[in-house]
C-alpha cells in the first residue's frame, strides 16, 4: 500500500473520521487503523512540505541571495541543519579558546609575581613604602658590631649570600667591649676568627687582680688544660671590629652596606626584609627569607622582637692612662671602692683603661668640672699608689668619656623570618666583661642550627625550628648574666651591716684560692658556664659570711646578721634567675623546643 498522494476520496468506503489533536508527538500514543494511518501520514506531509517552504522563502529574503533547489524539499532541510550545527560548533570552541587565553594570562602574570618575590611596592611596619634594590640575599643582618661582623663572616663561609646593612662603617670608638673573656677567645678560634684579634697590639690578659682596703688577691684563669696561646684577650674595640668586617667583607658572597635601617617588613605576620637610608637620604629595601637584627644596645628594631626590660643600674666613666704599668702585668684589675667598683685594664702595649662606676643614672657634669672634682676626690684616693699620678694626668687631660651600663634580660617574641642577637637581645652589666662572650656563643649555637638547612624560604617551618635558639643558648647566656648582675651588687658598698659583710665574705672567699677561686673564676671567664655552679658558689660565699659572724663566739646580734646576708644573698641572686627563667636555665631538656630537628635536612635525606 502506498500513503504518498492518496486523500480522503480516493481510498474506499468512509469511516467515522479521527480526530487527532495537534499535540507533536500525540499520534504516537494513539491507536490507528490502517486508514486513519494512511490520513494521517499525508496531513503531516503536506505539513512537512509548507514548513519547509515558507522557511526558504524566509531565508531567501534574509540572505538576499538565491537559493537553489535540488531535488526535494527534503535537500533545504540537508543544507540547514549542517549550518546551524557548526555555527554551534564554532560557537562554543571560539567561547572556549577566549576562556583559555583569558585563563593562561592569569596565571603568566601571578607566576611572574611570585618570581619577583614581591612586589615592588610594601608597606613596612612604619607604613612607609619603598622601592626594591635586592632580592637576592639569603640573610640580611642588620648591624656590623661585634655580633653582626662575626656572623656575616661565619654565614658567609658556610656558604650563605649575606647582605650586612650597618648605620657606621668607620672604625667605632667606644669605652665598652674591650675585654674578651678566655671562654669568648674558644669561640672566636670556634668560628675562624682568632686572627682578628692579631694586628691591633692586643694584649694577652690572665685574670684578675682584686682590691679592698689596701689587701689584694690574684685570681688566675684555669688555663692549665689549654693550649698556651688560651687566654684572655684586651684590645681597642673599634680595631677588633674593623678586622672582623673586613674578614666578612673579604668573602665573595658578603656585601657590607652603610645605611640606617628604619624599619623591619611585615607581610601576613612574616617578616620579609628591611627598609633602610643610605648615608645620601635614599630610601631602599632588601628582602631575604631571614633577617638577623644585631643593631646594638641602642636598637631601635627590638620591640617588634623582644619584650625590652631595660634597666640601668649605673655608668661608666671612661678614661684612657698612658705609659703606666699595672700592679700585676697581664691582669685586669677590680677596686671594691666606695661606692661602686673601679676597673683598669689594659687596651694596648701603651695604654690602660679605667672605667669608674657611678650607681644610679645621673653622672657629675663634664662641662663644667664637677666630674673632675669627683675623680680627684672621691676616686682617686681609693686606686693603688702604682697607677695614682697617671690616674691624676688622665684626669687632667680632659677625655672623660661616659657611657651608661645597660642591663635586659632575654624575653623574646619569636617572628617568622627574623631573629634577635647580641645587645640588641640581651644585656649584662659589663663589670665581668661577659658580653662578647655570649654574643660569640650565641653565633655558634645559630650557626649549628642553621648548617644543615639547604632552603631558607619557608618562614612558618623555619620559626618554629628556630625557636630552639633561644633554649639552647640559656645555660652559657644565663650563668654569664646572673653571674655579671649578683657581682656587681655585691661588689657595690652598702650601708646595710649584712651587704658589708656579704662584700667582705666574698672578698675572703676568693682570696682562699684552689676551688674556692677557680670554681668562681672559671664561671667569669665562660670555661665553666654551668648555672648550678654558680649558685653552688654564690650560696658558699653566703654561708662562708655567716660563719665568719659566728666564730668563734656567736652571738644574737651576729645570727640576725647573719639571717639577713642569708636573706640578702637570695634577695639578689633570686630575681636575676626568675627574670632569666628557672626552667630554660637549669632544665632545658624539659623544654620542647630543645629537640626541635631540621625540617629541610629531613625533606632533602
Amino acid at each position: 500500500m502506498t500513503f504518498a498522494g492518496c486523500s480522503a476520496t480516493s481510498c474506499g468506503p468512509q469511516r467515522p473520521r479521527l480526530e487527532v489533536p495537534a499535540t507533536p508527538g500525540f499520534a504516537a500514543l494513539v491507536p490507528l487503523s490502517n486508514r486513519n494511518r494512511s490520513n494521517f501520514f499525508c496531513q503531516r506531509g503536506r505539513e512537512r512540505k509548507l514548513e519547509r517552504e515558507n522557511e526558504h522563502l524566509f531565508l531567501r529574503r534574509r540572505r538576499h541571495r538565491p537559493i537553489f533547489r535540488r531535488g526535494s524539499s527534503d535537500s533545504i532541510s540537508e543544507m540547514v541543519d549542517p549550518y546551524l550545527l557548526g555555527w554551534i560548533i564554532c560557537s562554543v570552541l571560539s567561547l572556549f579558546a577566549l576562556y583559555s587565553l583569558a585563563f593562561a594570562g592569569k596565571r603568566r602574570r601571578a607566576s611572574s609575581e611570585k618570581k619577583t618575590d614581591f612586589s615592588e611596592s610594601v608597606t613596612t611596619i612604619a607604613g612607609e613604602c619603598g622601592s626594591v634594590i635586592d632580592a637576592d640575599a639569603d640573610i640580611i643582618i642588620v648591624g656590623a658590631g661585634v655580633a653582626g661582623a662575626a656572623l656575616a663572616h661565619t654565614l658567609g663561609k658556610d656558604g650563605r649570600r649575606v647582605h650586612v646593612i650597618e648605620r657606621d662603617l668607620s672604625e667605632p670608638d667606644r669605652i665598652v667591649g674591650e675585654l674578651l673573656q678566655p671562654g669568648g677567645y674558644l669561640k672566636l678560634v670556634e668560628l675562624g676568627l682568632e686572627d682578628c684579634v692579631e694586628k691591633i697590639d692586643a694584649q694577652q690578659v690572665f685574670g684578675y687582680a682584686l682590691f679592698k682596703d689596701g689587701k689584694h688577691t690574684r685570681l688566675s684563669y684555669p688555663l692549665e688544660k689549654f693550649h698556651s696561646d688560651v687566654s684572655g684577650r684586651s684590645f681597642h674595640n673599634g680595631r677588633f671590629i674593623q678586622r672582623m668586617r673586613e674578614k666578612a667583607a673579604s668573602l665573595p658572597n658578603v656585601r657590607l652596606e652603610q645605611g640606617a635601617v628604619t624599619s623591619l617588613i611585615e607581610e601576613k605576620g612574616t617578616i620579609r626584609g628591611v627598609q633602610y637610608k643610605t648615608k645620601d637620604g635614599q630610601e631602599f629595601t632588601a628582602y631575604a627569607p631571614l633577617t638577623i637584627v644585631c643593631d646594638g644596645c641602642f636598637s631601635n628594631l627590638r620591640r617588634s622582637l623582644c619584650n625590652p626590660k631595660v634597666d640601668v643600674p649605673s655608668c661608666f666613666v671612661g678614661l684612657v692612662l698612658e705609659n703606666c704599668e699595672l700592679p700585676c702585668a697581664n691582669h685586669g684589675h677590680v677596686i671594691l671602692a666606695d661606692p661602686s667598683p673601679i676597673l683598669f685594664y689594659p687596651i694596648s702595649s701603651t695604654e690602660v683603661r679605667c672605667l669608674v662606676d657611678i650607681p644610679g643614672q645621673k653622672v657629675p657634669s663634664i662641662s663644667n668640672g664637677e666630674m673632675e672634682r669627683y675623680l680627684k676626690t672621691v676616686v682617686a684616693p681609693q686606686i693603688p699608689p702604682e697607677i695614682y699620678n697617671a690616674f691624676i694626668a688622665a684626669v687632667d687631660k680632659g677625655n672623660i668619656r661616659t657611657m651608661p651600663n645597660r642591663s635586659m634580660p632575654a624575653d623574646p617574641l619569636p617572628r617568622p623570618g627574623a631573629i634577635l642577637m647580641g645587645d640588641a637581645f640581651n644585656m649584662r652589666h659589663p663589670l665581668t666583661g661577659g658580653g662578647m662572650t655570649v654574643a660569640l656563643s650565641d653565633i655558634v649555637v645559630l650557626r649549628n642550627l642553621l648548617k644543615p638547612l639547604r632552603d631558607l624560604n619557608d618562614a612558618p617551618t623555619l620559626g618554629k625550628y628556630l625557636e630552639s635558639f633561644y633554649t639552647l643558648r640559656k645555660p652559657v647566656a644565663s650563668t654569664i648574666n646572673t653571674l655579671a648582675g649578683a657581682l656587681y651588687k655585691v661588689f657595690c658598698a652598702s650601708p646595710d651591716q649584712a651587704r658589708r659583710e656579704m662584700r667582705q665574705a666574698c672578698f675572703d672567699y676568693l682570696s682562699l684560692g684552689g676551688l674556692f677561686s677557680q670554681g668562681p673564676v672559671s664561671l667569669l671567664s665562660g670555661l665553666n658556664p654551668r648555672p648550678l655552679s654558680l649558685v653552688l658558689h654564690f650560696f658558699a660565699v653566703a654561708i662562708f659570711g655567716v660563719g665568719r659572724l659566728l666564730f668563734p663566739f656567736p652571738s644574737p646580734q651576729r645570727l640576725w646578721i647573719g639571717a639577713r646576708l642569708i636573706s640578702g644573698a637570695s634577695g639578689i641572686i633570686l630575681p636575676i634567675i626568675k627574670a632569666e627563667g628557672i626552667r630554660q636555665m637549669f632544665f632545658p631538656a624539659t623544654v620542647p623546643a630543645y629537640y626541635r630537628t631540621p625540617p629541610v635536612a629531613e625533606k632533602y635525606q
